[in-house]
């Protein structure tokens, strides 16, 4: 029994030895020997973020219910709500309705960034990418990333249910690309500003409510549902002006076959001024965060 305690303690006193061998400055080489890896740059940075917007839509797939029945509900209610009405007929009035449709769609779906920002701020989750050694904006650009797939979704089935309406674009594949390229640009920089009310108000509900204050009107009050001229001319003077008419009116051109230039370089005017203005402000309340 008593060599048994004299080995135990001699080992004990064996890697006492070892340990009190282990300086400071050997510890510090030891943890800063090699190589860091490579700071990532602000395009990997942003697509990781992105990929990971849409693994979460991966894993809870619902996420897509904004982007695909909500969609078809809309169109197949107003193309058979007001097309005998306002075009004689639900297949003419599908021409001019369709490619407003696909915008008011998508621009409405564009305030869930805001929320999804704020729901991860409330986890936690923004505490963790602000100590990450990468690109300061990539989180936000991440976020608007993953969110391209959803409009892209919705665009797409938007675009099938039309087809099968009647819906056909004289533009053809050219066009259609044309006019969904431009409003997947648009949504994007419009994206930024619900960022900015995502990272100010304190809670989901408070996005979703400011946000439908905004777009509700910004919507309904354009050419998307019929043409501005039959409007009373103080009105008319509100939705000639609107983003989403002129965004309207440059899908509408693109689908039919022509280049409606004016329209266009309104569309993207307004997309620049959506960034230039909102981007920066959103950085600034992420910083104080």
């Amino acid at each position: 029994m008593s060599s048994t305690v004299t080995k135990s303690d001699s080992r004990s006193d064996a890697r006492s030895e070892e340990f009190a061998e282990i300086s400071p400055e050997s510890l510090a080489r030891l943890l800063i020997a090699g190589e860091r890896p490579p700071r990532p740059s602000a395009l990997a940075a942003s697509m990781a973020f992105g990929w990971r917007a849409m693994l979460k839509i991966k894993h809870v797939p619902e996420q897509l219910f904004d982007v695909t029945a909500f969609p078809v509900m809309l169109v197949l209610m107003y193309t058979f709500l007001f097309g005998g009405a306002l075009a004689g007929s639900t297949q003419e009035y599908v021409q001019f309705l369709l490619p407003g449709m696909m915008v008011m769609s998508v621009v409405m779906i564009t305030m869930y960034t805001g929320i999804a920002i704020n729901t991860d701020i409330g986890r936690g989750v923004f505490d963790r990418f602000r100590t990450l050694p990468i690109w300061r904006p990539s989180p936000m650009v991440g976020y608007l990333l993953g969110d391209m797939l959803r409009y892209a979704v919705a665009s797409v089935v938007i675009l099938t249910v039309g087809l099968i309406l009647g819906f056909r674009p004289a533009g053809g594949v050219l066009g259609v690309l044309a006019g969904v390229l431009l409003l997947l640009l648009f949504s994007f920089s419009f994206s930024w500003v619900w960022t900015m009310f995502g990272l100010l108000l304190r809670s989901e509900k408070s996005v979703m409510g400011v946000s439908m204050m905004v777009i509700f009107p910004l919507t309904f009050l354009s050419n998307v549902f019929v043409d501005p001229g039959t409007m009373p001319g103080w009105l008319q003077a509100f939705v000639n002006n609107s983003p989403v008419t002129h965004l309207c009116e440059a899908a509408r051109g693109l689908m039919a076959g022509s280049w409606p230039g004016a329209d266009i370089a309104w569309v993207l005017g307004w997309a620049g001024l959506f960034v230039l203005i909102f981007g920066p402000v959103t950085m600034r309340l992420y910083g104080r965060r």
